[in-house]
């Protein structure tokens, strides 16, 4: 359901929004003078002039890129504002009294002519089309993404136990990239044409990548998907963060400390591991270190992605270690390590 709003907003964006700004773009570019018995006109299509003074500029506040409000009094007596992006004291200096002459087009001040320079105003048209369009392409690239990562996930992909499938991270990876891109695309190139030749040649890149980046993990993962770690015995105590999970009177209630050391571990809900530790027998024994499962308890620790599992066996009881994937080697090092007298219990 997110996927096809993301399509249908995305759709509007590029087939009504894009082409209207687009459209008042080529108008004002097109636009000439008004003739003389047109100046009074203020909604024509043509570019009416108007000389004007300056009666205030006030500072809009709070915004990133600094913008101010121009006050002005035309000739003829009419008072009107536009917005101007930058700072009313850079040159040139938006001071109360300065002559200036304002063009109006379709009713709107569109730019602004000082002594020395122009200024175009907000509500000057050309590159409009560069917001709707990057929100269109961003849209269409995510809500694509989303809908085609369901379908395969709950039609093609075969099952896995895996908390974090290899399809998963291909297609999420794929859909951020091209999301970005044609978020990007408009605000670097001189125009929609421009925009659409660049998102065409990313895309096939992306794609490329996503489908070497495929068969390489499916070769790697097929089959028995343990994780070869060498064990780094811990030269002294120290802890570090992690969780024992089973039915075992030493499993962790939720602590999410490891105490390590030679020969020696034990859960913790204090972070500096000095008291209500849970030692771990010498009959805990190592099976192998695996990814995360779907299966795992509820309560398995995430650690954003970076967590590895370690299946161990105690009398015929499964019993889990998880911790972050750095810290995996020194979990092995303290299990396999000869038992000496380790620290005692609180």
């Amino acid at each position: 359901m997110f996927g096809a709003v993301c399509l249908l907003v995305a759709a509007w964006l590029l087939l009504v929004g894009t082409p209207g700004a687009l459209a008042d773009e080529r108008d004002f570019r097109a636009a000439v003078a008004c003739p003389p018995g047109a100046q009074g006109t203020r909604g024509a299509d043509c570019l009416r002039t108007a000389a004007a003074h300056i009666d205030r500029a006030d500072e809009v506040q709070g915004r990133k890129t600094p913008t101010y409000w121009l006050y002005l009094t035309e000739s003829d007596g009419t008072s009107s504002r536009t917005r101007l992006h930058g700072s009313p004291r850079e040159a040139p200096l938006a001071e109360p009294g300065t002559k200036v002459e304002v063009t109006y087009w379709r009713s709107q001040i569109r730019y602004v002519d000082f002594s020395s320079t122009r200024l175009s105003t907000n509500a000057d048209p050309r590159g409009d089309y560069r917001l709707l369009c990057s929100l269109g392409l961003g849209l269409a690239f995510y809500g694509t993404a989303f809908l085609w990562g369901w379908y395969w996930m709950s039609r093609r992909s075969p099952p896995t136990l895996r908390a974090y499938p290899w399809q998963a991270a291909v297609t999420t990876t794929g859909a951020l990239l091209l999301t970005l891109l044609g978020a990007v695309a408009p605000w670097f190139t001189g125009s929609i044409q421009a925009a659409f030749r660049l998102v065409a040649s990313g895309t096939v890149v992306v794609l490329i990548a996503c489908l070497t980046a495929a068969v390489v993990l499916k070769r790697r993962q097929h089959g028995d998907d343990t994780i070869g770690l060498t064990p780094a015995v811990p030269i002294e105590e120290e802890v570090i963060g992690g969780r024992v999970l089973g039915s075992t009177p030493y499993a962790d209630s939720g602590g999410g400390f490891l105490v390590v050391g030679p020969g020696y571990l034990a859960s913790t809900p204090d972070p500096t591991g000095s008291a209500y530790r849970r030692e771990v027998p010498d009959t805990l024994t190592p099976v192998r270190v695996r990814p995360p499962y779907t299966t795992d308890p509820a309560d398995r620790p995430d650690y954003g992605g970076r967590a590895l599992v370690l299946e161990c066996e105690d009398n015929g009881e499964e019993v889990l270690v998880v911790t972050r994937n750095k810290h995996m080697p020194t979990i092995l090092g303290a299990l396999r390590h000869p038992r000496t007298d380790g620290p005692a219990l609180p």
